[in-house]
């Protein structure tokens, strides 16, 4: 479901005037508030900026109005639970971590979770800095 109709009805806009403004038709733009029909990706960006809120959002597939654009999707928290679930693994082998030749105990183990809390920020600093600037809301 997206919200195209929501967000124009809160700007108090009529179909015909959206449809003017991103230069479409008026069926057009129907058929993309009812599902008929899918949005073209420089027509989501328009309405993205025209209505102050993330693709996603417009979309219905978030429901934060206004996720900066370096928030973690579905995949970056697969990809971290993945990592973390690797380095979790390592630590558990046989070439595991040691401090002074003694093996990691199970509350040395516990104290590393921290990585996850790094990984985390690591992905967002990542997207922040990579992602272009005309995708940026």
């Amino acid at each position: 479901m997206n919200r195209i109709k929501l967000l124009r009805t809160e700007l108090n806009m009529r179909q015909v005037d959206l449809a003017k403004h991103l230069k479409v038709g008026q069926s057009t733009l129907s058929g993309w508030e009812n599902g008929a029909y899918e949005v073209d990706n420089e027509n989501l960006y328009k309405m993205a900026d025209l209505f102050k809120c993330s693709i996603d959002y417009l979309l219905g597939r978030s429901n934060e109005r206004n996720c900066p654009y370096y928030a973690l999707d579905d995949k970056d928290e697969k990809d971290i639970a993945k990592d973390l679930e690797r380095i979790m693994a390592d630590l558990d082998s046989k070439e595991a971590l040691a401090f002074h030749g003694e093996p990691l105990d199970d509350e040395d183990r516990a104290s590393s979770s921290f990585a996850g809390e790094f990984l985390i920020i690591a992905k967002q600093m990542a997207k922040k800095k990579f992602t272009p600037k005309k995708y940026r809301n």
